[in-house]
């Protein structure tokens, strides 16, 4: 009864009991967190792994602009359906450089986790300019608007600059390259040489060839605009890990 009555004491004063709520809730996710900060395997170690080059970050900044994440995720889960409709599971280690990662909850579409790659660039320009020309059923809406819209990248060394400071293994030579290496990958024209020294800080950073896509995304080569931005950040989604390499490791690992 003396137990009891002191729980009295704690529920009869909402301040009190906001308070004691708060300590548990508190203790309890230090309980859950904390240990992730010390452990080494939190996110595995797979090649291919780099930071988005600043025309991929620019897009994946419109995807969210445009509240692409309110209708597709971008996580796979390890569920035999889910593996084999999208591919792979999604891996810790690809939403590592996320700042917010777009998991998603949420189906309307497919999930993107694993779009890079499967469709062309054109495909990509008359599925965001016209959804129902490519797919008849979609309930997407059209964004024809960004072919029209210019990219603004004076600020993107400023943001790679930011992620570094987040975590994101952004080196002094890309931030100081940023709006360079943002030209040279979507304009076909480009001078060779800033092209090729695009290519080799990322892949360099990734550990392996064929990660950098470089090219005309929307089909106008004469400027860069916001759909050369969120189809080059769409075609490299999932394109990064190469699971073949990954799958046998993982196997040899359980022998």
């Amino acid at each position: 009864m003396g137990l009891f009555q002191k729980h009295q004491a704690i529920e009869r004063h909402s301040l009190l009991l906001t308070v004691g709520i708060l300590l548990v809730v508190a203790v309890g996710g230090i309980v859950e967190i904390a240990p992730l900060f010390y452990l080494e395997n939190t996110i595995e170690k797979v090649v291919g792994m780099r930071p988005y080059t600043p025309l991929e970050l620019t897009g994946r900044n419109i995807y969210i602009r445009e509240g692409c994440y309110t209708c597709h995720s971008q996580m796979v889960r390890p569920l035999r359906d889910e593996v084999e409709r999208y591919g792979h599971y999604s891996l810790a280690a690809e939403s590592m450089y996320d700042h917010p990662f777009q998991w998603g909850s949420k189906r309307t579409g497919p999930d993107l986790a694993r779009l890079g790659g499967k469709y062309s660039d054109e495909w990509h320009v008359d599925h965001l300019r016209d959804p129902r020309s490519v797919v008849p059923e979609s309930v997407m809406p059209p964004y024809a608007f960004l072919s029209d819209n210019l990219v603004h990248f004076e600020d993107v060394g400023d943001h790679l600059k930011a992620l570094r400071f987040e975590g994101v293994p952004y080196s002094d030579e890309m931030i100081e390259n940023a709006k360079a290496d943002l030209v040279a990958q979507a304009d076909p024209n480009a001078d060779y040489d800033n092209q090729d020294a695009l290519v080799a800080r990322y892949e360099a950073a990734a550990g392996r060839k064929g990660t950098v896509i470089v090219g005309d995304y929307d089909g106008d080569p004469s400027r860069i605009t916001e759909m050369d931005a969120l189809v080059a950040y769409l075609q490299m989604t999932g394109t990064l890990v190469d699971f073949s390499t990954y799958e046998a490791d993982d196997l040899s690992n359980r022998r």
